[in-house]
């Protein structure tokens, strides 16, 4: 009889056991925000902007080869517009594990980098670099998801145009003694911040600050109007630049949201 009542007890407290736990409020689900999408950095870009530029020379006067004038350095300065391209790919460094751009690009540079040119005793004219070019690769670690700190560097041409000669005297006047126009060839190197605008409702801009040295190989470009006598007349150059741009530029990276 015990044995009886003992299971019917049991029996009766797992019924209302059950009751109860029906008649408990479920929880309400719990809902995560979506993760916010990360900016990738692969892609292909186009650019423009502008900046400040200064070229230096070592430059002397030789006569078939022969050094006439003793080296003299001197340099000039000025603005410039740029136009850039190039292609990036974000990848994962296997060194610290952190997130690495490496890319290539090519830019143009026009402007008036302007000059005294006084090498040749009892002459003086302007000398200009009137357009750049560069082709090169760099490599940068993202600071943050929106800001790349990189160097870049490689080969580069740097254009100067011809001048015409005056007399360095007070009422000055042409000498008819002129420099031939020139393209140097060289490298350089550079580094830079580039910050990305994800913010903005127009994907795919940012801003581009780089600083640049560039060296060009020494050239021997003629000297025309000298007498017959004088043989074979040139300027002995040695060239260098530093330029500092920014640049807006659009990235058509579609896939990287």
């Amino acid at each position: 009889m015990v044995r009886i009542l003992l299971i019917a007890a049991f029996g009766a407290s797992a019924v209302f056991g059950s009751a109860n736990a029906a008649d408990l409020p479920m929880p309400e689900p719990v809902y995560k925000a979506p993760p916010t999408p990360v900016y990738s950095w692969t892609g292909c870009y186009v650019g423009g902007g502008g900046g400040y530029g200064m070229w230096n020379q070592d430059s002397f006067v030789t006569t078939g080869g022969v050094p006439l004038t003793v080296s003299e350095t001197g340099g000039g300065a000025g603005w410039f517009g740029q136009g850039q391209a190039g292609c990036d790919y974000q990848f994962t460094a296997p060194i610290l594990n952190v997130t690495a751009v490496v890319g290539a690009f090519g830019d143009y540079e026009a402007g008036s980098l302007t000059g005294n040119a006084s090498t040749i005793p009892g002459l003086v004219g302007n000398e200009r670099e009137s357009a750049s070019w560069a082709a090169g690769a760099r490599l940068g670690a993202l600071v943050s998801p929106r800001v790349l700190a990189y160097f870049d560097g490689g080969w580069s041409q740097a254009r100067y145009d011809g001048l015409n000669y005056n007399i360095a005297l007070p009422s000055g006047g042409a000498s008819g003694i002129s420099l031939a126009a020139q393209t140097y060839n060289g490298w350089f190197l550079g580094s830079g911040f580039e910050y990305a605008f994800d913010w903005l409702p127009v994907r795919g801009l940012f801003l581009k600050t780089e600083y640049r040295y560039g060296q060009y190989g020494r050239a021997s470009v003629p000297l025309t109007g000298f007498p017959a006598a004088a043989g074979s007349v040139a300027l002995d150059s040695l060239k260098s630049t530093q330029m500092v741009s920014t640049e807006l530029v659009w990235r058509f990276n579609w896939w990287g949201y």
